[in-house]
């Protein structure tokens, strides 16, 4: 490697390694964009939140070329009447969607593998996040045939360096204000932990890791 190669380099390093401290330092946009108040429930106010659970979802179904219009996944969850409280788009942009002295209509039927187990009862003490984003072809086939799957944009399919950052900034804000929720795998979770039966997300393809916390 020449001098030029070694000076160009080194600049492009320094470059990256500033950017990310800048990105650190800074926090995501937080836009306010209520759901409807039939996707929700009031929260007792001696209930405690104790876990979050993890989701992505998108609106592939109904527009595999365009699967984050915003538009289009609220109206979904206004239609089947669910919601989550927060939604993180693929540039990092966060949504709150219900707020967090409301239960969101976003776990199910359902029971943790390990206690306090919360059969049945994951809304009344947790926040649900999602993010826009799609699976593997295995866990969307309950929505999209392989022919279907395999005409997508590859660069929907996944989580984005944007979504991860936003989404631990997200963590580390809600156990600011709910310090009953642990920063571990036994207090934050995936749906497909609680529902394996029934969900597939946040999938195989979510890395744990980038949030900090560890891949089961």
């Amino acid at each position: 490697m020449n001098a030029m190669s070694k000076v160009k380099r080194l600049v492009l390093n320094v470059s990256a390694i500033c950017c990310l401290a800048c990105w650190a330092k800074s926090q995501p946009v937080v836009v306010k964009r209520l759901l409807p108040e039939h996707c929700s429930a009031p929260r007792p106010s001696s209930q405690p939140v104790t876990h979050i659970m993890i989701h992505f979802c998108s609106a592939v179904k109904q527009h595999p070329t365009n699967p984050y219009d915003l538009a289009s996944i609220c109206q979904i969850f206004e239609d089947y009447g669910v919601s989550a409280h927060y939604l993180i788009a693929r540039d990092g942009t966060i949504y709150q969607l219900v707020k967090e002295n409301r239960i969101a209509y976003h776990a199910g039927k359902g029971k943790l593998p390990f206690p306090p187990y919360l059969e049945n009862s994951f809304n009344s003490c947790s926040i649900g996040i999602e993010l826009m984003a799609i699976g593997t072809q295995q866990e969307m086939s309950a929505y999209l045939s392989a022919e279907e799957y395999n005409r997508l944009n590859k660069n929907h399919i996944g989580f984005t360096q944007a979504q991860y950052w936003s989404l631990s900034w997200l963590i580390d804000d809600i156990c600011r204000r709910h310090p009953q929720i642990k920063r571990d795998r036994w207090h934050i979770v995936g749906h497909d932990q609680y529902a394996p039966k029934r969900k597939t997300d946040p999938g195989s393809l979510f890395d744990w890791s980038r949030i900090g916390l560890t891949n089961n």
